[in-house]
């Protein structure tokens, strides 16, 4: 039968069969482009099983460790988190057009190049295996010669006082990972954080182009001596794009940085991240997490000596008890476990409550706030080590603290433990102190403070040593001075000239001494007081003032 314009069925038919045909191949072209991403963990995974590589922690109980501290490339990239909250189209917007342009660009997982960054060459850093011993892979940087006259290059410029001429170096070697490190401390003391963030990140692009063909982010079995100063460059590399992280909201990323820090050498946990690792896991409200890593690691870890531990557990199962889809028996022991938990956290660690209540603006009850056991000889009785680990965890997770629901829950165990010692409970009295030291006032002062290194070992491991200088006129001040001077071109040590008289020599004392009180005190109110956006979120029931009753 032939149509008014000229067609029959049997063409009708045939163009009908080759477009479906024709749509059918570009859907699975389609699906099969957008699925690509997500096969590459599962890809990934399935090699390294393959290499007879396992996903196990050395030194823990469990047989199945991956949910400890397992981490996924995925969740290294903040975009991952950021679509969560805001939806794929308000993150990348027309992205993908400009990135589909970029061409030769080698595909890593911690930092993407940007079109900004100058061309990369390979600035003389190698990754080399030492051994595989019990299942674990042993890795090292390595630095070439070309490499370590820069390095040498580099120290010349920070002894120089003068950031320009760091600045220089890093123009002609623009990926010279210590530069990189330097000058990103620079630009964050002037403020400029999304410079300090770049350099970082270049860093880390630095650093993951020279991995090692068996070094995996994921695995959990790749090990870094941090003893090695080419190793502790990595490592606070990683830290840092952590913390930036959380001031960009994305505290479920961070998380994942935190797990890589810890997952490089867990054994000797080098930059503390298990002082951290709770206050990330409960920001981003993974509960079962932080409680698996507890119940895995107490055993030979003895977390629950840790403050940040005995108050974060137990706050994890108050939060999961108050879930809505969770089974009432279930929310009963997650509730009693919880209730428990926080009244010997407050017998342990008396010395949280009040400064906990003091940034949450809350006014406690005259009968708690008067009583001997929280009262001031509370915080008096301290050592200087348990005071600081106490300030760390109230100035990160006071906010956490604030919530209505948590502040009642808080009241009622409080009273419960106030009843616990006024009626002599034998568990209440006496419990051994933590007998945890971080750092002394001493190790601080008098070891070398320098932002690409910032108190290394006492036992690190040197490769290689920088060659003396014959021409170096001899000084008199301290590696520290040398690095406030480094951050303060105006800052001046010596006064003026060598034949300055006895005042020019008090003024620079009394200089000195104020410029290092300064920044003594912003660092720690740095330390203490770190704040994190918070991201969004659909309730929010914080109040500016509260008080018991």
């Amino acid at each position: 039968v032939e149509k008014p314009d000229g067609t029959d069925d049997a063409g009708l038919e045939k163009n009908d069969n080759r477009d479906t045909e024709e749509n059918q191949q570009k859907e699975e072209e389609r699906a099969t482009k957008d699925g690509a991403d997500d096969d590459i963990d599962a890809l990934l995974e399935t090699i390294e099983q393959s290499n007879g590589v396992t996903v196990q922690n050395a030194g823990c109980g469990s047989s199945d460790n991956r949910s400890v501290i397992y981490v996924e490339h995925r969740n290294l990239n903040p975009e991952t988190e950021l679509k969560r909250y805001f939806g794929a189209r308000a993150v990348l917007g027309d992205q993908r057009p400009r990135q589909r342009q970029r061409q030769f660009h080698r595909s890593t997982w911690m930092a993407s190049p940007k079109d900004t960054w100058p061309r990369f060459s390979r600035p003389g850093i190698s990754m080399t295996l030492l051994q595989s011993k019990d299942g674990l892979q042993y890795f090292t940087f390595e630095h070439s010669r070309d490499y370590q006259q820069v390095q040498f290059k580099f120290l010349d410029a920070v002894e120089s006082m003068d950031p320009n001429n760091i600045v220089t170096l890093l123009q002609m070697n623009p990926y010279h990972i210590d530069s990189l490190l330097q000058l990103s401390d620079v630009c964050r003391i002037q403020e400029d954080q999304e410079m300090a963030r770049d350099l970082i990140e270049r860093a880390l692009y630095s650093f993951e182009c020279a991995f090692h063909p068996l070094f995996s982010l994921t695995s959990g079995t790749c090990r870094l001596d941090y003893l090695r100063p080419e190793n502790r460059a990595f490592y606070l590399a990683v830290y840092k794009h952590m913390m930036f992280l959380e001031k960009r909201g994305c505290p479920r990323t961070a998380l994942e940085y935190c797990r890589l820090i810890l997952s490089l050498d867990p054994d000797s946990d080098p930059l503390c991240m298990l002082l951290l690792i709770d206050f990330l896991t409960l920001r981003s409200r993974e509960y079962h997490s932080l409680l698996r890593l507890y119940q895995d690691w107490e055993e030979y870890r003895n977390l629950s000596q840790l403050p940040n531990f005995a108050f974060s557990v137990a706050l994890s199962h108050f939060h999961l008890s108050e879930q809505e889809d969770i089974d009432p028996e279930e929310s009963e022991k997650h509730r009693h476990k919880a209730d428990l938990m926080l009244q010997n956290a407050l017998i342990m660690f008396p010395g949280v409550l009040m400064p906990l209540l003091d940034l949450c603006t809350v006014q406690p009850d005259a009968a708690v706030s008067s009583h001997a056991f929280f009262g001031p000889k509370s915080q008096m009785g301290q050592s200087p080590a348990l005071a600081e680990l106490i300030g760390l965890y109230v100035g990160r997770t006071h906010t956490l603290w604030r919530e209505g629901g948590v502040m009642l829950w808080l009241e009622q165990c409080v009273k419960q433990v106030l009843h616990r010692v006024d009626t002599k409970d034998p568990l209440a009295f006496p419990l051994s102190v933590i007998s945890f030291f971080v750092l002394s006032p001493q190790d601080v002062t008098t070891q070398p403070v320098m932002g690409f290194d910032p108190l290394p070992p006492l036992d690190s491991v040197i490769s290689y040593s920088r060659p003396q200088r014959q021409n170096a006129r001899p000084s008199n001040e301290s590696t520290l001075s040398l690095f406030f001077r480094s951050l303060l071109p105006n800052f001046n040590l010596q006064g003026g000239p060598r034949q300055e008289d006895d005042m020019e020599v008090a003024r620079a004392g009394r200089e000195l001494n104020q410029e290092v009180n300064r920044l003594m005190v912003a660092m720690r109110d740095m330390l203490a007081n770190i704040q994190f956006q918070e991201p969004p979120r659909e309730d929010n029931h914080d109040t500016d003032e509260e008080e018991w009753d």
